[in-house]
């Protein structure tokens, strides 16, 4: 494709643009379960205009730029003011969870470097459970991510947790919630643990962040997870999930100055000129920061109340109708609005629930280690929890009906709503996927029928014919391998 000769009309671009919109995920009407979070119609009206106004404006230059640095660090403290932080809280807004979390990483990177100058590779000490973005920040950073297992409400293994730490640990990390079940890791006794080894504690709650608060002040319970526990030295909470705001916001907050003075870049001596960011970007769109901060402040205390009444609502129906359904079950004990469905029965595949709720219409996550679908409740699924609990049963009836269609070794793919077909291939297909999706000739391939047809070479058919099996008993043998790493530990802890 080449840039047009001549400009195209205002109406023709946009009918062009709402056309190719069609084939997009349904958010609007309820129909997905993640990636969108949709306060309502007016509300989205005021975000572009607040985006609108600022769409120009480079944030790489915050003196160039007074409102926006006034609008970012009114939106810091806010956000510190609802997470438990005090007059020495300091932070900044990011473009995402993943930039949260990364600059994060990188500063317990280099406040180790300054303090411990010994150590080669910096280690991050997580949930098995945690976001996936600290595996992308170790290979990012030059660290390692070591994981401890989850015990069987799927929080930490504080037993096992303590026993991974080491003279490379740079930072632990908890989750207020993890998302693959929705529960809270045990924060209070992980800042203990970090206090008595001299570590810091970053608090991933970038899900959680601008919910849980409102959650507690309904009387629900919800365990101390913020900066009122002692040993917590950051946190993050993403300002466009539960706090309305438009793509891509977040906040990234350290107990004081001291911490996060690791996080800014400086150079010297380029010849352009001195050059500093708090950030990973240089360019930052003013845009983002200020509908960001309009949608705060349009939405007040009262509205994030009201809100989190209705996903509170939503969220209670819905675990309601999926206990009634024969087969079905819920993984762990959500401490908000992020449901795990798997199944109760052997017979039943939860992934043939999945392949038959989207023939009905439903844009649906799965999740993989165990099995299950993912839903993330929002209030505006309050129109349509009836409706999806009718067609889940439905679904789980026709997953019963239909061995045949059994998917062993499926792998589920996070965030794109689609799945591998034999886990032996997950390497190679999703690779194969992006590269496809990115090449010259663009395009969206077909995920489940990766690494299958003619043009697949000998070794993705054997692993397309043997993966199951042979994913299974890998599966088995790792499982082996970590109880016997776990009772070596045990034997050879002082």
């Amino acid at each position: 494709m080449h840039i047009p000769k001549k400009p195209l009309a205002k109406k023709q671009l946009i009918e062009q643009m709402r056309a190719m919109k069609v084939s997009d995920a349904d958010w609007k009407h309820g129909r997905t379960w993640s990636l969108v979070y949709h306060q309502s119609e007016k509300h989205e009206a005021l975000l572009r205009e607040a985006y609108g106004l600022y769409i120009a404006e480079n944030y790489l230059n915050p003196m160039a730029f007074r409102s926006l640095r006034r609008m970012e660090a009114e939106l810091v403290s806010m956000t510190a003011g609802m997470l438990g932080g005090d007059g020495d809280t300091v932070g900044t807004t990011t473009s995402g969870g993943t930039e949260s979390i990364i600059l994060a990483a990188k500063t317990y990177r280099d406040r180790a470097r300054a303090r411990r100058p010994w150590i080669r590779k910096p280690e991050i000490l997580a949930p098995r459970s945690a976001h996936v973005a600290f595996e992308k920040a170790a290979q990012l950073l030059g660290m390692r991510l070591v994981t401890a297992p989850l015990d069987d409400d799927f929080r930490v293994d504080l037993k096992a947790m303590r026993r991974r730490i080491n003279r490379n640990t740079v930072v632990l990390v908890g989750s207020a919630p993890q998302f693959p079940q929705g529960v809270i890791d045990p924060i209070e006794a992980l800042g203990q643990m970090a206090l008595e080894k001299k570590l810091p504690l970053h608090v991933d709650s970038c899900i959680g962040g601008f919910l849980l608060p409102w959650w507690a002040k309904l009387g629900r319970h919800v365990p101390p997870f913020d900066l009122r526990v002692p040993g917590v030295t950051s946190i993050s909470a993403d300002l466009h999930k539960y706090g309305y705001a438009s793509k891509g916001a977040s906040v990234l907050l350290y107990r004081s100055m001291k911490t996060m003075r690791h996080q800014f870049f400086v150079s010297t001596d380029w010849p352009g000129g001195v050059y500093a960011s708090a950030g990973l970007p240089g360019t930052r769109p003013g845009g983002a920061i200020a509908a960001a901060w309009a949608a705060v402040m349009a939405m007040g205390e009262q509205g994030y109340m009201d809100m989190a009444k209705k996903t509170a609502q939503a969220t209670d129906q819905l675990m309601a109708g999926i206990r009634q359904i024969p087969g079905l079950c819920i993984l762990g004990e959500p401490a908000m609005s992020l449901v795990a469905i798997a199944a109760a029965e052997p017979e039943i595949d939860i992934y043939v629930v999945a392949d038959e709720l989207e023939r009905r219409g439903w844009h649906t996550d799965r999740q993989q280690r165990p099995a299950n679908i993912h839903v993330t409740v929002t209030s505006n699924h309050l129109k349509v929890i009836e409706t999806y609990l009718v067609d889940l049963k439905a679904a789980v009836l026709y997953a019963r009906a239909h061995p045949e269609e059994r998917h062993e070794g499926n792998a589920a793919m996070y965030g794109m709503m689609a799945k591998v077909p034999v886990r032996g291939l997950v390497g190679k297909s999703v690779r194969k996927y992006m590269e496809t999706m990115y090449s010259a000739e663009g395009g969206i391939p077909e995920l489940s029928k990766m690494g299958q047809g003619e043009d697949s070479d000998a070794l993705s058919k054997l692993i397309d014919r043997f993966g199951p099996v042979a994913m299974q008993a890998m599966e088995k043998a790792e499982a082996l391998g970590r109880r016997l790493r776990e009772r070596l530990r045990k034997r050879l802890q002082p």
